[in-house]
Formats: structure tokens, sequence, C-alpha cells
């Protein structure tokens, strides 16, 4: 929860259950250091959304040994609470914490809800992470892909961040004659937080001035961390075009990455250190940071597993009414943007394509993609469906 994503993802769709009458425990794995800076935070949040939180130590190192010890412990404090509180349901979000969601299920006849949140085990392969010429890797990949079809076959609902995703799902021949429950839902906003209205002149004039961007610049941003998936060459690239073709544009990453190793790929792709800025910053201060952007970009890395990823980030700077530069084929981010009328669909990475979009100078209207964040990724929405799920599974 000390994590960005626990802080835009999890915590929020918790705190509107808790409004709803439902009481929850939360059970996470920490980085230590991320705990020690972020811990008083997130406590004095729980405590205020009478959530009640269990943070345990998250282990980075130690390999496949320790992911099951990690899996050992998590199943621990799980039955724990549960012989305390006697839960009905169990809500686990992605592959790991659902090996404890099944087990919880079968032998205690909890509701079990799988929280997808992608193709992990796929996802694992396609970054690179685990290689499947291994026969180690080869073997955890196959037994997660086992354990996806119990996931899917057991649950008594499947969450989908995607239309793509779950489409996918349920072409599979396992279910043909028995599909599973999926709703959809997307990586949503908080719109009381995400609100260009609650941002004035003088917040932007200075922080533009903290961080050294000239007042006329014209900033393109990008938000979040780089990553496996992200794909900063390309963006990188794309820039350099811009730049060319306007020469106040700047490059702004809100993010916790080195900022060295950002301004060290932007010169391996001739762009002046000096045009690139790089911040961090907490959840909570991103709308503002994401106000200053004249345009948002992010470019990733297509594979079959991106079939069922939702940025989070999209959800965020279309709720700011900032026009969205992105590439095709990732769940159905394209689909939404050209639905919305929201930002430029990238479908091939060179220098012909980015100058050809940059030249079309796409006049957008910001109120127009406010209201497309509105229909598609309010959190209160989201958090509607999440309600109607519970009550189906608890009648």
């Amino acid at each position: 929860m000390t994590d960005p994503l626990g802080q835009s993802q999890v915590l929020p769709y918790i705190s509107g259950l808790t409004q709803k009458g439902y009481e929850f425990h939360l059970i996470s794995f920490e980085k230590m250091d991320r705990f020690r800076k972020h811990k008083k935070h997130i406590r004095n949040f729980c405590e205020k959304n009478d959530i009640n939180w269990h943070p345990q130590d998250y282990q980075i190192d130690g390999g496949l040994r320790n992911t099951i010890k990690q899996v050992r412990k998590m199943s621990r404090v799980a039955l724990f609470l549960h012989k305390q509180h006697n839960f009905s349901i169990i809500h686990c979000r992605s592959y790991i914490s659902a090996l404890v969601g099944l087990k919880m299920k079968r032998k205690y006849g909890l509701k079990f809800i799988f929280d997808m949140r992608g193709f992990w085990a796929d996802e694992r392969v396609d970054g690179k992470i685990w290689s499947l010429s291994s026969p180690i890797y080869k073997t955890i990949y196959n037994y997660f892909k086992r354990k996806e079809i119990q996931f899917f076959n057991e649950s008594d609902y499947t969450i989908s961040l995607t239309e793509n995703g779950r489409n996918e799902i349920l072409s599979w021949k396992d279910f043909q004659n028995n599909p599973p429950k999926i709703t959809v839902i997307p990586c949503c906003v908080n719109l009381a937080l995400f609100d260009p209205s609650i941002i004035t002149e003088k917040n932007q004039n200075e922080l533009k001035e903290s961080i050294r961007i000239p007042s006329d610049a014209f900033v393109l941003g990008y938000v979040g961390s780089i990553g496996t998936w992200y794909m900063l060459p390309e963006m990188l690239d794309y820039f350099r075009c811009l730049h060319t073709s306007n020469p106040k544009a700047v490059f702004l990453f809100v993010s916790g990455e080195n900022p060295e190793m950002i301004k060290a790929e932007g010169k391996k792709h001739d762009i002046d250190p000096d045009l690139i800025f790089v911040t961090s910053t907490l959840h909570y201060q991103v709308p503002l940071y994401i106000s200053i952007f004249d345009h948002s970009i992010f470019f990733i890395r297509a594979s079959y597993s991106k079939k069922a990823s939702s940025p989070t980030k999209q959800g965020e700077i279309m709720a700011m009414g900032v026009p969205l530069i992105c590439n095709s084929g990732i769940g159905d981010t394209d689909e939404i943007v050209h639905k919305y009328n929201s930002g430029i669909v990238i479908n091939e990475f060179s220098e012909e394509e980015y100058n050809k979009e940059i030249a079309n100078e796409i006049q957008l209207d910001p109120l127009e993609i406010a209201k497309g964040a509105k229909d598609y990724f309010s959190l209160e929405q989201g958090v509607e469906n999440y309600l109607k799920i519970y009550k189906e599974i608890m009648t």
C-alpha cells in the first residue's frame, strides 16, 4: 500500500466499499524502504476509513524459495485472521494472493473473488523475467497456467481490467461449455482528487518555478515508473521530433526513476539533458503535476499478455483534460482514446509516424476528455460495480 499503485488502485476501492457497510482486513506485503517512509500516511488513511491493515515484510531477494516462504506466510496470516473474524469473502488481487484465496475457499467455503489484474504468468514471460527455455521457469509457468484455469473455474467472480482480456478468456476451449463469471472494471480514477477545477494558475506557476521549467514551455509529460514495459527510447524519439517542430518543448517525467539514467538515455537520442526534467511526488500531488502537461505520453510494449492491461495513468491523464499520445495494442486503450476523442494513437514507432502526428497539431477539448474519464474511469462507478458483485455472491 506504500507503493503508488496501492494508493490509487486498492485503498480507494476499499474505502468506498467500507462506506457501504463492509468491514475489511487488508493483508499487504510492503517493501521496507517505502514502508518506513510512508507507513504513517497509509496507517492514518486506514484508521480514518476503518480499514484493518495488516502489513507484512516483502522480501525482494531470495528467488523462488523466498516467494514460496512468503506465500506460506500470507496463508498463515489469512487463516489466523479468519479464525478471529470469520470472513465471508476473500478478495484476491492477482495470482499470488489467489493461491491463498482458492485454498481458503476450498477449506472453509469462503466466497472467492479473483481480481486478476492481467495475465500474470504470461506477463512474466513477455517481460523476459521468466525464460521458457529454462526448465525451472517453464515448470513454474505451466503450474500457474494450470492454477489460472482453476481460479477462473472456482472463483465466485473474476474481475478483468479490459474487455479485450475478458473476450480472450471466454474464447478458451476450457470455458466453451461453462464460462466463468467475469466483470470488467478498469483501473479507475478518483475524480474528486483528479479534478482540474481545483487547481489554480498560481499553483501551476509555482510548481513550474520549483522544477525550473520555463513558464512558456510546451510540456510533454510522463507519469509513473519506467520499468519492464514502458518504451523509454521510443518516447524520447517522439520528443526529439516534437522539439524539432516546437523548440519550446520540454519533457517532464513525474517518476521515482533515477534522473541521471533518463537524461543519459536522452543524450543517446541526441536530446539536450537540459530539456529533460525528472521529479517525484506522492500520489495525492500527481494531479497538480499532470495539470502542467500540455500533452502526455506513454508507449507500452505490446504483447499477448497486454490484452488484459489497463494503464492506471490513462484515466488520471484524461480526468485532468490532457491529450494523450499512446500506442495501439494495449488492452482497451486505443478504443477508449478513439471513443472519447482524447488523444492520438501511434501505430508504428517511426520518425515518419511521429512527424505526421505532430504536424496534425491535434486540437482537443479538455472538457470532452475529462468527460470521457468520468464516463469510463469513475472510481464511484468502479465501487458500485464491486458492490454489485459482493451483493450477488452473498445472496
